[in-house]
Protein backbone atom coordinates (compact mmCIF):
# COMPACT_ATOMS: atom_id res chain seq x y z
CA UNK A 1 0.00 0.00 0.00
CA UNK A 2 2.87 2.60 0.81
CA UNK A 3 4.53 1.64 -2.62
CA UNK A 4 1.53 2.21 -4.16
CA UNK A 5 0.81 5.36 -2.31
CA UNK A 6 4.60 6.91 -3.61
CA UNK A 7 4.41 5.44 -7.07
CA UNK A 8 0.91 7.02 -7.40
CA UNK A 9 2.67 10.66 -5.71
CA UNK A 10 5.63 10.26 -7.83
CA UNK A 11 3.43 10.11 -11.00
CA UNK A 12 1.52 12.93 -10.02
CA UNK A 13 4.85 15.21 -9.34
CA UNK A 14 6.48 13.85 -13.02
CA UNK A 15 2.64 14.88 -14.38
CA UNK A 16 2.67 18.69 -12.77
CA UNK A 17 6.50 19.06 -14.22
CA UNK A 18 5.47 17.89 -17.72
CA UNK A 19 2.77 20.75 -17.39
CA UNK A 20 5.11 22.90 -16.14
CA UNK A 21 7.76 22.47 -18.92
CA UNK A 22 4.94 22.44 -21.53
CA UNK A 23 4.07 26.28 -20.29
CA UNK A 24 7.13 27.38 -20.02
CA UNK A 25 7.55 25.99 -23.47
CA UNK A 26 4.60 27.99 -24.14
CA UNK A 27 5.28 31.22 -22.27
CA UNK A 28 8.87 31.39 -24.19
CA UNK A 29 7.16 30.69 -27.50
CA UNK A 30 4.67 33.35 -26.55
CA UNK A 31 7.15 36.16 -26.17
CA UNK A 32 9.14 35.51 -29.16
CA UNK A 33 6.16 35.81 -31.14
CA UNK A 34 5.82 39.34 -29.38
CA UNK A 35 9.12 40.54 -29.50
CA UNK A 36 9.27 39.38 -33.67
CA UNK A 37 5.54 41.62 -33.63
CA UNK A 38 7.29 44.59 -31.54
CA UNK A 39 10.08 44.49 -34.53
CA UNK A 40 8.10 44.37 -37.21
CA UNK A 41 6.10 47.52 -35.48
CA UNK A 42 9.44 49.48 -35.21
CA UNK A 43 10.46 48.96 -38.43
CA UNK A 44 6.72 50.20 -39.80
CA UNK A 45 6.81 53.57 -38.02
CA UNK A 46 10.16 53.73 -39.32
CA UNK A 47 9.19 53.48 -42.94
CA UNK A 48 6.12 55.82 -42.00
CA UNK A 49 8.32 58.29 -41.18
CA UNK A 50 10.43 57.94 -44.23
CA UNK A 51 7.30 57.99 -45.97
CA UNK A 52 5.93 61.07 -44.38
CA UNK A 53 9.30 62.76 -44.74
CA UNK A 54 9.43 62.24 -49.10
CA UNK A 55 5.98 62.97 -49.36
CA UNK A 56 6.80 66.50 -47.41
CA UNK A 57 9.74 67.16 -49.85
CA UNK A 58 7.64 65.97 -52.83
CA UNK A 59 5.01 68.94 -52.11
CA UNK A 60 7.80 71.70 -50.83
CA UNK A 61 8.88 70.27 -54.70
CA UNK A 62 5.60 71.06 -56.43
CA UNK A 63 5.04 74.05 -54.17
CA UNK A 64 8.36 75.91 -55.37
CA UNK A 65 6.88 75.08 -59.04
CA UNK A 66 4.04 75.97 -58.42
CA UNK A 67 5.62 79.65 -57.56
CA UNK A 68 7.91 79.38 -60.25
CA UNK A 69 4.98 79.16 -63.05
CA UNK A 70 2.86 82.03 -61.23
CA UNK A 71 5.85 84.54 -61.53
Amino acid sequence: MVADRIENAVQRIEAAMERIAAAREAAQNNAAQQAAGSKRVVELVNSHEKLKEQVAESLREIDDLIGKLEE
